[in-house]
């Protein structure tokens, strides 16, 4: 009898002590937050953040340095060509077909190529996981999907403050207080959008760092209010930055039609007018041809045999990258048949560029307070994220080394509770 009796006590209060011990754990990207852009707004609550907990003095993101990719790799921890989410745009090179961001969101095939994002893998270890608007909220992978989730309609306004607030009251008063989820992953469509738009270092986008503040602000405020503030921590980061897109008269364009020895009639397949980056897929026995003629064809135009891509940039070794992959100078655009690229900010450069570095902050009963700390890559952060909430990361690219010392004492982390342990010391001694 006491035997079992003892058996029942000590799962009982193991079952409790686990429970009292784990953090919920919310992650927030605001897309295109340049690493350096507080210098020119007022930001009273990004500030508040930093006394109250870590900040790090930039973080780099991966290559391709745009949008799903750079998301996705925050999500499984993987390098983009590990992963498999090579660009915003899907595409496939037989039917010629192209879809853009939002159209991508739901082609589950794209997305689910072996990676798990670490919703599913908390979800596969009993916590409860939920995602707003966040790349590849949309799409199922091995059969499942996040089990909370929204998903922003086609016509979406990004920059809606109003929006904001309504999310957040969702995220915080329901998800995790309400129906008690354990990890979310919240997206925010700007300061992206200002920055195409204006540029990185207008007016416009300043304004918009300072709405990005009222929102961590309020997001803060919110926690507290639900009394959350000592069982939630917080990351805030970004996907890539902004740079400024260099104007006629600053530049001789990239064109490729104009580029002698290089046809279209010798390309079956062509990503380009997208940014930065370009990939072709030459028809057969044409690829060398291609690759000759357009090698050294313009003094900012970088062009590669996919296996030839420098390494560092871990964007050679999977099978959707095309066979000659063009990258593009900060400030230039690889154009196809004409110019076609008017946007004042761009990204999806070279991820060494200090432009496309982005910001982050953390906050919570786990970290430490008033912490400055030296750059990480933005692949650290999914190892990170599983130690916060105790589950067993999938195969990764990151290292949980660079980041930990952010992370308070190890006798704390994840909020150990005195008290509990305490009364599993004194139940366990007097059986």
């Amino acid at each position: 009898y006491w035997g079992n009796k003892s058996l029942i006590i000590v799962t009982y209060l193991s079952y409790i002590l686990r429970s009292s011990t784990k953090n919920k754990l919310l992650l927030i990207s605001f897309d295109g937050f340049r690493w350096d852009y507080e210098r020119h707004s007022a930001t009273p609550n990004l500030d508040k953040m930093t006394q109250d907990g870590v900040k790090a003095k930039y973080v780099t993101p991966p290559f391709l340095t745009i949008t799903s990719p750079s998301h996705f790799t925050m999500l499984t921890g993987r390098h983009i060509e590990n992963h498999g989410v090579i660009h915003n745009m899907w595409f496939n090179t037989t039917t010629q077909e192209k879809k853009q961001y939002y159209s991508a969101q739901f082609v589950d095939s794209y997305w689910d190529n072996g990676s798990l994002p670490i919703w599913i893998t908390a979800q596969r270890e009993g916590l409860k996981a939920g995602s707003l608007h966040f790349p590849g909220t949309a799409a199922t992978y091995e059969g499942e999907t996040v089990s909370v989730r929204q998903v922003e309609s086609a016509t979406y306004d990004y920059s809606n403050e109003t929006e904001w607030r309504l999310n957040i009251d969702k995220v915080i008063g329901d998800w995790f207080l309400r129906q008690d989820l354990d990890f979310v992953s919240l997206y925010f469509g700007e300061p992206d959008g200002a920055g195409h738009k204006y540029g990185p270092d207008s007016p416009e986008v300043w304004e918009m760092i300072e709405q990005v503040d009222r929102t961590i602000g309020y997001i803060r405020d919110q926690i507290e209010e639900h009394g959350l503030s000592e069982r939630l921590n917080v990351i805030i980061t970004s996907d890539h930055g902004m740079t400024k897109m260099l104007r006629e008269g600053e530049v001789q364009k990239i064109i490729l039609s104009k580029i002698p020895g290089f046809s279209f009639k010798d390309i079956q397949f062509q990503l380009l007018d997208y940014g930065p980056l370009g990939m072709l897929l030459p028809k057969e026995g044409q690829l060398e041809k291609v690759y000759q003629a357009l090698k050294r064809s313009h003094p900012n135009l970088h062009v590669y045999k996919k296996e030839e891509v420098p390494p560092r940039l871990h964007y050679s070794n999977h099978p959707r990258l095309l066979p000659i992959i063009l990258i593009a100078d900060a400030g230039y655009a690889v154009n196809g048949l004409l110019p076609l690229h008017y946007v004042k900010g761009e990204h999806g450069f070279d991820n060494e560029i200090m432009d496309m570095k982005v910001f982050f902050r953390a906050v919570g009963p786990d970290f430490q307070k008033n912490l400055l700390v030296d750059p990480f890559d933005l692949v650290d952060v999914y190892p990170l994220m599983c130690h916060l909430l105790g589950i067993k990361p999938e195969v990764h690219d990151g290292h949980l080394d660079k980041v930990k010392d952010m992370l308070v004492s190890s006798t704390d982390t994840r909020g150990g509770n005195l008290y509990f342990k305490n009364i599993m010391m004194i139940v366990l001694t007097l059986l």
